[in-house]
């Protein structure tokens, strides 16, 4: 009597933490599941086995990470974990993840593809049919349909002394510039309307290939994040730039800014500005020449948003040098500020470093300097009132739109809230009149048509 043939699609249950790079291998995983005719579950219950994408970059992150793991061997039972918690090890070199959930079945770092789809096989054999293993050509992407993140690199080339990333994810590894803009060409042809470029280090982009010349379009275009952003602000899309450190090479983009080409919008961790703590990190900037700088992208750029994130309470910070911090709030006038308290991660240079301070002095230091940041994002809000903006649709609920200004990043920036914007659909384009706003966000109704 012949076997029957299995005919359920194995599925497979997916959590996903941590940054943009995570959520971008995450998409590259799930594309690839989708492509061999895997099912993707929403729950636990519907699912074979569970893929958990980790982060493991400061210690609130591991915990996060490692209840993840739990909750999913508890409720599922058959666990493969990725992401950068699976390339930690323990003081005695023993893999962090293992030691807390021996149960796994297999523990691969980050961008790590193929070393998942091992482990999937292993576990869980594709049920093969060409007439139904379909992926859209953009991939399966876990963000709304409106916009995409597009990672250029991995890795990075800086040890500053409080991060493990390049312990991690390595060194600076630049993707081909063909193979990035033909993604974006793919991602806007599937009705994408903003890219959020990212990577560890932006502004690096090609240093690691020489800014090797290669090709788009039948044409040459160097390995370089100047020629990548012309090339992308011929899409049509807004274009966001994330991660970019503010190297002298970033003032060339500014006149793409001010033509239209990519969003005026810069996300660049500046992380502190008394140049002694500077040092101490190994961060690639000084305090001085970075408000000359964007004195000098504002004269360019009215309109530019800067983003940039602050760490707080960093090992033989004084009061004085925090303050030299609040100063530069004032001058620097950034739009949109994070901050993190100092988080001694295991591994990270700077834990060696003299002068730890107490963990109720780095927290208060950080709520100080929100605080402190707060009339600063609100008066660079104010002078958006009256004005006539373009926006795009996030979300429609009953009380209006939802929406995001070419200054406002998802999940990290603010809002816009269109009071009269019900009748707008997501993902579309909108010009609106601001009537008001918060510390964080906007308030306006639909401009009146010119």
């Amino acid at each position: 009597m012949a076997t029957r043939r299995k005919t359920r699609a194995p599925t497979v249950g997916f959590v996903s933490l941590g940054c943009p790079k995570a959520a971008s291998d995450a998409e590259q995983i799930l594309t690839r599941l989708r492509a061999e005719g895997y099912e993707i579950s929403g729950s636990y219950d519907g699912a074979d086995l569970v893929v958990v994408n980790t982060c493991g970059f400061i210690d609130a992150a591991v915990e996060e990470s490692l209840d993840a793991i739990g909750e999913a061997l508890a409720e599922n039972g058959k666990v493969i974990v990725t992401g950068c918690l699976g390339a930690k090890k323990d003081a005695a070199g023993n893999d962090i993840v293992r030691a807390v959930h021996p149960k796994v079945l297999a523990v691969t770092g980050p961008h790590a593809m193929q070393e998942v789809m091992t482990a999937v096989h292993q576990h869980l054999p594709p049920l093969h049919d060409p007439f139904v293993d379909l992926v859209p050509p953009q991939g399966i992407r876990l963000t709304p349909d409106h916009y995409a993140y597009l990672k250029i690199s991995e890795g990075c080339n800086h040890r500053c002394t409080f991060c493990i990333i390049p312990s991690l994810r390595g060194d600076l590894v630049s993707r081909p510039i063909g193979e990035v803009l033909r993604e974006a060409e793919v991602l806007a042809e599937a009705g994408v309307k903003e890219l959020l470029v990212i990577s560890q280090d932006t502004s690096a982009y090609g240093v690691d290939v020489k800014y090797r010349t290669g090709f788009w379009g039948g044409k040459p275009v160097k390995t370089r994040l100047y020629d990548l952003c012309k090339e992308l602000g011929k899409l049509g899309l807004w274009v966001r730039l994330h991660y970019v450190y503010p190297y002298p090479s970033v003032d060339d983009l500014i006149p793409l800014m001010a033509e239209g080409r990519i969003l005026p919008y810069l996300d660049a961790p500046f992380q502190h500005a008394s140049s002694r703590i500077l040092k101490l990190m190994k961060r690639p900037a000084s305090a001085e020449k970075v408000l000359d700088r964007i004195a000098a992208w504002r004269r360019e750029v009215p309109d530019l948003t800067i983003r940039s994130t602050f760490i707080t309470g960093f090992p033989g910070e004084t009061e004085a040098e925090f303050n030299e911090l609040l100063d530069f709030l004032d001058e620097a006038q950034l739009d949109r500020v994070g901050a993190f308290s100092y988080s001694p991660v295991e591994g990270a240079a700077a834990n060696e470093l003299p002068g730890a301070l107490p963990e109720e002095v780095r927290e208060e230091r950080k709520a100080r300097l929100l605080r402190h940041q707060e009339d600063i994002s609100t008066q660079r809000l104010e002078r958006k009132i009256g004005r006539r903006i373009k926006v795009l649709v996030d979300d429609i609920d009953e009380e209006g739109a939802i929406a995001r200004s070419e200054g406002d990043a998802p999940d990290v920036d603010g809002l816009v809230y269109v009071t009269d914007g019900h009748d707008l659909e997501i993902g579309e384009f909108a010009e609106v009149s601001v009537i008001d706003c918060d510390v964080h966000d906007l308030y306006a109704t639909l401009a009146v048509p010119k």
